[in-house]
């Protein structure tokens, strides 16, 4: 009976709500209201849901949630914000690379399997108050290495290791005849940025035009990239994506864009 009134409990919620408990993603494009529909389902789970099992991905409270705020904050009510989040894990089909096999290069070791995982759980676009359109992608990139080996009694032993990188790439499309300026400083050189049109010549702070831009015509198109090593506390996942964002939003004049970071 228990477990029935939390299942009730359950068919009561947000659709989009109810698809994340059940196929642990989901792939929709609404105005910033209605994601608040969705983000205040979402907290109230606790309250009617105990059990671990029906919880939605830990990735949604800890990094959907905070983006979609910030995010939405910079629309204009009757903008549009696609999502697309798949957070069934990297442990999936079509995720998965074959495992390759190597032999042993240290005493006692038998043999060394190793292989990869592709996961890009994140797509976000929204269409900002500024006639922008911003575009986040989130990939985790995981390798996997079993180690074969015999131990000093002769027992047969494995061990398995992983390292994983995200890699997040963002961009900023601006509207037709904004104005651009370069940035008196450069970016930190753990993240790559490239600017098509309408960016002053030169390279970004005064490095040579290969390290910082790519020129061309039309709209200003603002990409930053940085790769971030994960395996750690998620809850600062946010804050590490909004710093590879703010990077855009450095190459318009203070006060042509609103944003805001919480």
């Amino acid at each position: 009976m228990f477990w029935r009134r939390q299942k009730a409990a359950i068919e009561k919620f947000h659709p989009l709500h109810q698809a994340l408990i059940w196929q642990r993603g989901l792939s929709v494009t609404m105005r910033p209201g209605e994601w608040e529909q969705l983000i205040q389902s979402l907290a109230g789970h606790d309250a009617a849901v105990r059990r671990r099992k029906w919880a939605p991905p830990d990735r949604v409270r800890t990094v959907l949630v905070p983006l979609i705020r910030v995010f939405a904050a910079d629309m204009r009510p009757d903008g549009m914000l696609g999502v697309t989040a798949d957070l069934r894990g990297p442990n999936v089909q079509g995720k998965l690379s074959p495992m390759q096999t190597f032999p042993g290069n240290r005493h006692r070791v038998r043999k060394i399997e190793e292989w990869w995982a592709w996961d890009p759980w994140l797509r976000l676009r929204a269409e900002l108050r500024d006639g922008s359109v911003l575009e986040l992608t989130v990939v985790d990139r995981i390798r996997y290495r079993k180690v074969h080996k015999t131990s000093q009694s002769g027992k047969y032993k494995t061990k398995t290791k992983t390292k994983t990188v995200q890699r997040v790439n963002v961009s900023r499309k601006l509207p037709e005849g904004a104005v651009t300026q370069r940035p008196a400083t450069p970016p930190p050189q753990w993240m790559t940025v490239k600017v098509r049109g309408g960016a002053a010549p030169g390279g970004v702070g005064g490095r040579p035009p290969s390290e910082g831009t790519v020129r061309g015509g039309g709209r200003t198109l603002i990409r930053a990239g940085a790769k971030l090593m994960g395996g750690g506390d998620e809850r600062a996942l946010p804050e590490q994506i909004l710093h590879v964002t703010t990077e855009l939003f450095r190459w318009t004049p203070p006060g042509s864009a609103t944003r805001r970071t919480g």
